[in-house]
């Protein structure tokens, strides 16, 4: 696996950072909710990935949204990316972590910086009738987040 370096670099006596990597994800759903969380203080975001979770507030999607239902809300269509939101949760959590550890206060602290890229494609096969296959790819993503105090 190679080195992945984070896209951006901010001031590191007031920021931290947190890199999740090979995640297996969907790439389109994950792009979607970090452009959503971009900017959030974290308490909210937290709350905001919990209610996607629990079926209670969608994502609006706005480049992949071809033939989805509208929501509720101020978006015209969206969804609940539960797994996305799970792991990017996770990621949150690992950022405030480092953050406390760094002696920062992670409740005064916002998503400053948080993108996605397509990691590798795990190559699979399925088995099929005949003796044939068929391609079975596993997609995987890596994002990043960066905190910053609020100034």
């Amino acid at each position: 696996m190679a080195r992945i370096d984070y896209s951006t670099e901010l001031e590191p006596a007031t920021s931290a950072r947190a890199m999740g990597s090979e995640l297996h994800i969907s790439p389109k759903k994950s792009r979607e909710l970090c452009r959503e969380l971009k900017g959030m203080r974290t308490t909210s975001a937290k709350n905001y990935l919990e209610e996607v979770i629990s079926f209670k507030r969608a994502v609006p999607f706005r480049r992949h949204n071809d033939s989805l239902g509208h929501k509720k809300g101020p978006m015209a269509a969206g969804r609940y990316p539960v797994k996305v939101a799970a792991e990017v949760l996770k990621l949150l959590e690992n950022a405030e972590s480092n953050a406390e550890y760094k002696g920062l206060d992670p409740s005064h602290m916002y998503i400053n910086h948080v993108s996605t890229k397509k990691g590798r494609v795990i190559h699979g096969m399925r088995p099929r009738a005949r003796g044939r296959a068929t391609p079975k790819n596993t997609e995987t993503v890596n994002i990043e987040i960066i905190l910053s105090e609020v100034r």
